[in-house]
C-alpha cells in the first residue's frame, strides 16, 4: 500500500448522544467529491476515546461502505494496553478497513523497548498494513527515530503519522530508513516543510473542511515541483490551519462543520463547545475563508 496525499482526520458527528450516521455519510461524501486520497475514521479528531467498542466498530464499518472502495480507510485503533488495540484492530480488519492506525500507549510511558514490543505484537496478530502515530504532545511519550527503524523493518508496518511537532525527527527517520519508510505529517501547519525533508503526505484535520485546498498544496509540490506556488498555498491556509487548534483539536473543526451546515454542534464530555470569545474568532476566519454558511 503505498500512501501518499491527503487523508483526512474524519469527525465523528453526534445527535442526541448518539453517532449521527446521516451525518458521517454527508461528510464522507463530501470528501469523496473533493479528491481526498484518503479517509481516517477513529482518531483523535474522530473522538475515538469516548465512543464505545460498538460505536468505534460501527464507524468504521459505515465508513468502509460509504467510501467502496474508492480510496484507502485506515482506521484509528491505538490504545493503552495492547491487548485491547489488538482487539479493535481485529474488529477493524473484520469489517474491512484498508490499514490501522496505532497511536503510541498513553498515560503507562513504555520505554523504547516496550514501544517496539507493543507494535511487533499487533503486527504478529493482526494481518492489516499498520500505520505507527507518534504525538507525544497527547501521549507524554515519543517514538525516537531509531526505534521506528527498527519497526519498519516489519513488513506490515508501511508508515507513520508523525505529529512530534519536530522536522528533525522526520529528517532523522528518514535518514535511518533510507527513505524507503512512509512518513505522512500529522500537523496541518507543518505540512509543507515536513514534505521538504521526507513526507510524502498528511493526515490532515484541516481537510474537514476544506480537502481540495490541501490537496492543491501536495499537487503544487510533489507533482508540480512548484515550490513558490506550494509556498503561496501554504501562506493563505495558515491562518486557518492555525485557527482549528485555537482550543483542543477537534472542538474548533466540529464547529466550523456545524457553521458550514454539515453537521449539529454536539461534543461528549469532558470535550465542549469553544468560548464565546474564540466562537467569535472562528466565524470571522470561516467568513474570510467563504466557509461560513449558517444564517
Amino acid at each position: 500500500m503505498d500512501l501518499k496525499g491527503i487523508y483526512t482526520a474524519l469527525v465523528t458527528p453526534f445527535i442526541d448522544y448518539s453517532v449521527d450516521e446521516e451525518g458521517l455519510k454527508r461528510l464522507i461524501g463530501f470528501q469523496l467529491e473533493n479528491g481526498i486520497n484518503g479517509i481516517v475514521p477513529c482518531g483523535t479528531t474522530g473522538e475515538a476515546a469516548t465512543l464505545s467498542y460498538e460505536e468505534h466498530t460501527r464507524v468504521i464499518e459505515l465508513t468502509v461502505q460509504c467510501v467502496n472502495g474508492q480510496v484507502p480507510v485506515i482506521a484509528g485503533t491505538g490504545s493503552n494496553s495492547t491487548a485491547e488495540t489488538i482487539e479493535l484492530t481485529e474488529s477493524a480488519r473484520k469489517v474491512g478497513a484498508d490499514a490501522c492506525l496505532l497511536t503510541t500507549p498513553y498515560y503507562n510511558k513504555p520505554t523504547q523497548e516496550g514501544l517496539y514490543l507493543h507494535y511487533k505484537k499487533v503486527s504478529e496478530e493482526v494481518n492489516i498494513p499498520l500505520v505507527l502515530y507518534n504525538v507525544p504532545g497527547r501521549t507524554g511519550i515519543s517514538i525516537t527515530p531509531e526505534t521506528v527503524a527498527r519497526l519498519a523493518a516489519i513488513p506490515n508496518i508501511i508508515a507513520i503519522k508523525e505529529a512530534s511537532g519536530s522536522l528533525v525527527q522526520v529528517a532523522d527517520i528518514f535518514r535511518l530508513t533510507k527513505g524507503t519508510f512512509t512518513i505522512l505529517s500529522g500537523d496541518d501547519n507543518l505540512f509543507l516543510p515536513m514534505m521538504s525533508v521526507g513526507a510524502k503526505g498528511v493526515i490532515s484535520v484541516l481537510s474537514n473542511i476544506m480537502p481540495r485546498e490541501l490537496n492543491e498544496l501536495y499537487t503544487a509540490f510533489m507533482k508540480m515541483k512548484d515550490i513558490e506556488k506550494a509556498r503561496d498555498i501554504n501562506a493563505v491556509l495558515l491562518p486557518i490551519m492555525q485557527a482549528m487548534f485555537v482550543e483542543t483539536n477537534p472542538i474548533p473543526v466540529k464547529e466550523a462543520l456545524y457553521h458550514m451546515g454539515m453537521i449539529e454542534k454536539e461534543f461528549r464530555l469532558p470535550l465542549c463547545p469553544l468560548s464565546e470569545g474564540n466562537n467569535r474568532f472562528l466565524t470571522n476566519i470561516l467568513k474570510e475563508y467563504n466557509l461560513f454558511r449558517r444564517v
